[in-house]
């Protein structure tokens, strides 16, 4: 088994979701955060998670045996092959957390940072041998979504990137490479950029909150499930491709992009947020409108790895 111990620094949202993941391949995994509920946390996001990581085919799914639980990162990644890093976006806290972790790390060791915005080369400051530092920015929940965003640098040592990528798809996961640093990386400045435009449509009034999101989730979400927008334009060129789509929907789309609204979070535009949300969802729970997301997210994405392996197996 490549990479047998994990470590894990962070148990929010994105960490637990990782350990549960590395868990259910039947790795040794530790888990480093300083809440005194991070072991019952953990072992209830495990459970949770049980059902969706077997149909994902991982055969260790629920079981917390191989999980150690500490608040020392450096005995957490002592023995570690793989090191995920997921603690909170301020470079402070990624900064005096490699300060205590890169006395006992192992030499071949790869740290992924699971940051969602901030650059590579602000983080690899950090440490004072940077090299085995990589961006490793997955979708969450990190468990169902295949998505992880990589990158690496000139400071990240040869070779680094390629062992992470190959890691990461030995799990199921489907990698992006950035060749450039921007804030955000690529899947959250694109869907910052839907959000924005539905908030604005709500704050003017066109639609309500629920109307747009379900102009999203049974419109072009479903087409963005199985392509992404270039190649979805590309085929509504027909015969032309995108060179003919363009030609014939060019100008309409200036004037859309003209038109697109600049919105801020201001307090009535979150009140106005809020309460479309809550008139939308009604009495669902947050977890329970969590259930509702993974079970569906579950049947798009065991569709979607299966397509793509099928691909795979003729093009070889």
């Amino acid at each position: 088994m490549k990479n047998p111990n994990i470590a894990i620094l962070g148990a929010g949202t994105i960490g637990m979701s990782w350990a549960a993941l590395f868990a259910a391949t039947g790795r040794h995994v530790s888990v480093f955060d300083p809440s005194p509920q991070t072991r019952e946390r953990v072992t209830a996001l495990v459970n949770s998670a049980s059902d969706t990581l077997s149909a994902l085919g991982h055969e260790h799914a629920g079981d917390v045996s191989k999980m150690h639980f500490t608040d020392d990162p450096g005995e957490a990644v002592r023995e570690a092959d793989f090191i995920q890093e997921s603690v909170p976006e301020r470079l402070e806290i990624k900064h005096a957390l490699y300060a205590r972790i890169e006395p006992h790390m192992k030499e071949t060791a790869i740290i992924g940072s699971s940051t969602s915005g901030l650059k590579l080369s602000d983080m690899q400051a950090g440490f004072a041998r940077s090299g085995r530092l990589v961006l490793a920015h997955p979708f969450n929940p990190p468990h169902l979504i295949p998505l992880v965003e990589l990158m690496d640098n000139n400071k990240t040592d040869d070779g680094v990137l390629k062992q992470a990528k190959t890691f990461y798809e030995s799990l199921g996961k489907v990698c992006i490479c950035l060749n450039k640093e921007v804030p955000g990386h690529v899947a959250n400045r694109l869907q910052a950029a839907l959000w924005r435009e539905a908030i604005h449509l709500a704050a003017e009034g066109v639609a309500s909150v629920e109307d747009i999101d379900k102009a999203v989730a049974f419109g072009p979400g479903l087409r963005w499930a199985a392509l992404g927008p270039s190649a979805l334009f590309h085929l509504g060129g027909g015969e032309g491709g995108i060179r003919g789509f363009c030609e014939h929907l060019g100008e309409p789309m200036h004037s859309w992009w003209d038109d697109l609204g600049a919105p801020r979070l201001t307090p009535e535009i979150v009140d106005t947020l809020e309460a479309g949300l809550t008139a939308a969802t009604g009495d669902l729970s947050p977890a329970e409108l969590a259930r509702r997301r993974d079970r569906l997210v579950l049947q798009f994405t065991l569709a979607a790895l299966e397509e793509a392996n099928s691909s795979s197996r003729n093009q070889d």
